[in-house]
């Protein structure tokens, strides 16, 4: 239950005047029952009174008949008014902690992103931003049930405090056993979290316009389905053996709320058979008597409800706990404009948490103003991890990376990512329109279509879009209707655009062309090369071709620098890069 606080927070920031009203009229729906009944017992004392006396029909009684219609009538509007603003609130609340979880996620270090507890964190979080619904509706639930079942006790101890101590104690057990239950749900529930994901990428997997070509041609749908059939069977057969028992338990636990319930009835109809108590008081009090029961049982559901669903919350708020140990200082500087002598790693070593394997070890390197650096080695040497450092995605596990000869780690990120473009290999293919594929690299200049479209034309990727049916407003990708699917190449360029969008002092290509044909990579690194004068690049690619255009050539091993200079100097050295070189050249002869 201390997970409730933070997320009545979320409920009240997400819309408060939804939140009061709500409750204002829930109030007035929660004194309704007791208004009804005592309302009725009046009317019956009054009819028991005219039978037995023999008496006219008083005005008073049609008086009575009309309040109770009154009553009636308010009772069934609250409930629609109750109903209006739930669902207004429900809206307002998903769509707030959504935007949360989603802000949440964007904060946090990219290196989280690569650890697979961190993603079914992430994907019980995102479950539990919508999927808590129940639970918003069960607490205003919970409120009017409360306030019912004190107005309706403080009228039946009014009579014999007994007969109330009699309930609870009938209804006691039942929450107990909800109470178990739920937190046995929850525990299967968390177990069954990488199970989940599993079968969710199966399913998606299934029928993905990506896998389809090989599932195809490899004949794996009876494989992949046969797979989804055993982990959905053992997710099935966990959760009914759950079922089972709790169906068990729970009916054994609801005779003993019948009871409680029956023996406060007999008691109050030997009161009424003794002459204690007149038929009027009989109906209240058999009604006040049923209504708390009912009551009571539904408080203690309830409360075992929002506990099973506040137990599911648990993950969402830890989520938000997670702070990302990336971030700007308190005053941090802005990053120099322009920069004046470049960037320095001074003995850096990193290695992912978790692992002892260091990807780049004792590692020194400079980038100056104006110089273009193209990094090269094989898979797994270190290269990415370099233009994560740079871009201080990561920070080193040792070391320093200076600009202008201070520490990165006292500018300020904002500002710092301002002055950097990059394009990864794994670059994002956005399903939205072709003028929001380039804005996306400088968001701000979303409406400026002078920027994109010249930002098009140095990617050459105004060529892409001249041949799309809707231009820069067509929708790209199969996702959404009218939309139109572009080859990697195609995307590349449209990627490209995003970097030289953003007028940065560093542009970072990391592989970024690997989908271009040689030709095409040999225009895009020539384009490149002619419009990064002044600034400083730094490009990944394994085609030399290209790669020979840098001012300077570092081949990365082992996470070191092992050779370092211009592509004639380094053949003439007749090391690494030269035999990689000649490897690759052989190759095309």
């Amino acid at each position: 239950m201390r997970n409730l606080p933070p997320v009545l927070k979320f409920v009240w920031d997400s819309g408060p005047v939804v939140v009061a009203l709500g409750f204002a009229f829930r109030l007035l729906a929660a004194l309704q029952p007791v208004a009804l009944l005592y309302v009725s017992k009046l009317i019956i004392d009054a009819i028991v009174a005219i039978l037995s006396k023999h008496q006219p029909i008083p005005h008073r009684l049609w008086w009575l008949v009309a309040a109770e219609f009154a009553i009636a009538v308010l009772g069934n509007i609250l409930t629609r008014i109750i109903d209006y603003l739930d669902s207004l609130l429900a809206d307002k609340y998903m769509r707030y902690v959504s935007i949360q979880v989603m802000r949440h996620a964007a904060e946090l270090d990219l290196i989280a992103y690569e650890d697979p507890v961190f993603y079914d964190r992430l994907e019980r979080a995102r479950v539990q931003a919508t999927d808590r619904l129940a639970m918003i509706q069960m607490l205003g639930r919970l409120v009017q049930q409360v306030i019912t079942t004190i107005t309706l006790s403080v009228s039946i101890v009014y009579f014999s405090p007994w007969l109330l101590l009699l309930l609870i104690a009938g209804v006691l057990p039942a929450f107990v056993g909800e109470s178990h239950f739920a937190f046995l749900g929850y525990a299967k529930n968390f177990r069954q979290t990488p199970v989940r994901r599993q079968l969710d990428y199966l399913r998606v997997l299934g029928g993905s316009k990506e896998a389809a070509k090989e599932l195809k041609l490899f004949g794996l749908s009876k494989f992949l389905t046969d797979r989804f059939t055993r982990l959905s069977d053992e997710v099935y057969e966990e959760n009914v053996a759950l079922s089972k028992r709790k169906l068990i338990a729970g009916g054994f636990l609801s005779i003993i709320g019948s009871l409680g319930y029956y023996s406060a009835y007999v008691y109050v109809i030997w009161r009424t058979v003794m002459g204690a108590l007149s038929i009027g008081s009989l109906y209240f009090l058999a009604g006040a008597i049923l209504q708390a029961s009912a009551n009571i049982q539904q408080i203690f559901s309830t409360l075992s409800g929002v506990a099973d669903q506040a137990l599911f919350l648990t993950d969402l708020l830890a989520f938000f706990e997670m702070q990302p140990t990336i971030r700007s200082k308190p005053n941090a500087l802005p990053a120099p404009r322009p920069i004046q002598r470049g960037f320095e790693f001074r003995n850096v070593s990193f290695a992912y948490p978790g692992s002892e394997r260091r990807i780049l070890n004792n590692l020194d390197f400079t980038l100056h103003p104006g110089e273009r650096v193209a990094l090269i080695g094989e898979n797994g040497q270190g290269k990415t991890t370099v233009v994560k450092l740079i871009t201080r995605l990561y920070d080193p596990t040792e070391g320093q990376i200076l600009l202008d000869g201070i520490d990165l780690r006292e500018y300020s990120l904002e500002d710092l990512y301002r002055e950097i473009g990059v394009i990864f290999q794994d670059f994002m293919r956005y399903e939205m329109t072709a003028r929001e594929n380039v804005a996306v690299g400088r968001i701000e200049e979303i409406d400026n279509m002078g920027e994109i479209v010249a930002a098009s034309h140095k990617s050459l990727a105004d060529e892409v879009v001249a041949k799309l049916p809707g231009g820069y407003d067509q929708m790209l990708g199969r996702r959404f209707e009218t939309g139109v699917d572009l080859s990697g190449g195609e995307w590349q360029k449209l990627a490209l655009a995003r970097a030289y969008l953003r007028d940065a002092q560093l542009l970072i290509l990391d592989e970024p062309t690997a989908a271009l044909d040689a030709r095409s990579e040999y225009e895009v690194f020539e384009r490149f090369a002619e419009l990064t004068g002044g600034k400083m690049a730094l490009f990944i690619s394994h085609r030399f071709s290209t790669v020979r255009m840098a001012d300077r050539i570092v081949v990365l091993s082992e996470g070191q620098i092992v050779e370092d200079g211009t592509h004639e100097r380094l053949m003439a050295l007749g090391g690494q890069y030269a035999g990689m070189f000649e490897l690759q050249a052989a190759s095309y002869r």
